[in-house]
C-alpha cells in the first residue's frame, strides 16, 4: 500500500493530474479525510517508484506501507497516537491514563455515585460502565438504556470523570453521542463493519476490543475500517480469546499486546477482567498486560461485586482494586 498525503491547498487541476497519474500506473485509490487532512490509500500490484508520486505538485508526503492495514500501521508514523479527551485527559504516551475502571453494568445512580467518588479519590479520570449489554442469555440484565446513560454522564461529569460505554448498533450512535467520551466496541461486534464504519464518521474516540475468536490481523483490519472512515482516535484492546481451556474465562493473549505495539501506532489496552474472568487473579493479569507494554488496562470494579447484576465473578471490590493500584505503582517504580 502507498499513503499519499494531499496538500490542503491543492487545486482541482493538480488533484485531477495526480489521479490520472496514479491510474496510468494501474493503481486505484481511496480518499480518506482525517481531521482536515486528505490521504489517498493507493493499492498497487506491481512495484512502483513512489518518488514519481511524491514529486508531483499538490502532494505533501508519500509513504510505502507494506502492511495491508496501512492507516493503523506504524510504518508511516514517527510518533504513536495520543488521544486527547479534553480537560487534560489523554490516552497513550507517557502521560496517558493507565486505568479505565468501573462496573460491568450501570445499575443505579447510587452505584455510579459510589464508584465515581472512589475513582476521584484515587485520581482515576476514566470510568467504564455498560448501559446497553450484549448478554449470552436473553434473560440476563441487559442494561438501563439511554436514560441510564444520561444519568451516568451527569454524575460522572460532576466528578470530572470521562466515560467509556459500549454501543451495539448504528442507530444508537446519534442518541448516545452527546453523553459519551469513548465508544466501546465489544468482542461480539468487533467485525460489525457497518457499525465500525459509522463510528468512523461519528467523531468520538473508539475502544475496539478483539473478537472472541479474532486474530490480531482481524483486529487491525477492524481498526482500519474506523480509521478509513475518518476517525484516527482508536484504542486497541486485548480481552482474551476463546480456546479449548476451561480453567478460566478466556485465554488472555499477552503476546498480542507486544505484537500490537510493534505493528501499530495506536494505543493498546488490556482487559484482564474478561481476559481471565477470575476475580482474585485479575490484578496479576492486569500487571502482566502493563509489563508487556500496554498503554493501560480496563478493569471492572463494583462496591459489592457479590450483588452485581452482571460479571460479579470477575469484578474487583474497592479494596481489591487498591491492591492492583499498589502493584502497578511498584511495577512502574522498578
Amino acid at each position: 500500500m502507498i499513503l499519499v498525503q494531499i496538500d490542503n491547498q491543492i487545486s482541482p487541476e493538480q488533484k485531477q493530474f495526480i489521479s490520472e497519474k496514479i491510474s496510468r500506473m494501474h493503481c486505484r485509490y481511496t480518499e480518506v479525510l482525517v481531521k482536515q487532512k486528505v490521504i489517498w490509500v493507493v493499492e498497487h500490484k506491481d512495484t512502483i517508484d513512489i518518488r514519481a508520486i511524491g514529486s508531483l505538485e499538490g502532494v505533501s508526503d508519500v509513504h510505502f506501507v507494506p502492511d495491508p492495514y496501512p492507516l493503523v500501521s506504524n510504518k508511516w508514523r514517527v510518533e504513536n497516537t495520543i488521544i486527547r479527551l479534553g480537560d487534560g485527559v489523554e490516552i497513550g504516551g507517557e502521560k496517558g491514563e493507565k486505568i479505565i475502571a468501573g462496573p460491568c453494568s450501570v445499575e443505579s445512580e447510587e452505584q455510579v455515585e459510589n464508584v465515581c467518588r472512589f475513582l476521584k479519590s484515587r485520581q482515576i479520570r476514566l470510568m467504564r460502565g455498560g448501559i446497553f449489554k450484549p448478554r449470552s442469555s436473553p434473560y440476563s440484565f441487559r442494561g438501563l438504556g439511554i436514560e441510564g446513560l444520561k444519568m451516568f454522564h451527569k454524575t460522572a461529569s460532576s466528578y470530572g470523570i470521562k466515560i467509556v460505554t459500549e454501543v451495539m448498533e448504528r442507530k444508537q450512535i446519534d442518541e448516545m453521542l452527546p453523553y459519551v467520551d469513548v465508544f466501546q466496541v465489544g468482542a461480539r461486534n468487533s467485525q460489525n463493519f457497518n457499525l465500525l464504519d459509522a463510528l468512523g464518521k461519528a467523531g468520538k474516540p473508539v475502544l475496539l476490543k478483539r473478537g472472541i475468536s479474532g486474530s490480531i490481523d482481524e483486529l487491525l483490519y477492524s481498526a482500519e475500517y474506523i480509521y478509513s472512515a475518518g476517525n484516527p482516535d482508536i484504542i486497541l484492546c486485548e480481552r482474551g480469546i476463546r480456546s479449548f481451556e476451561n480453567a478460566y474465562r478466556n485465554c488472555f493473549d499477552v503476546n498480542a499486546i507486544a505484537i500490537l505495539k510493534d505493528k501499530s501506532h495506536l494505543p493498546v489496552f488490556g482487559d484482564p477482567s474478561h481476559g481471565i474472568g477470575i476475580r482474585k487473579l485479575v490484578p496479576q493479569i492486569g500487571m502482566a498486560a502493563l509489563a508487556a507494554g500496554a498503554d493501560g488496562i480496563i478493569v471492572e470494579i463494583h462496591p459489592q461485586p457479590e450483588k452485581a447484576m452482571s460479571d460479579g465473578q470477575q469484578t474487583l471490590n474497592f479494596g481489591e482494586f487498591d491492591i492492583l493500584l499498589n502493584g502497578i505503582k511498584q511495577l512502574f517504580a522498578c
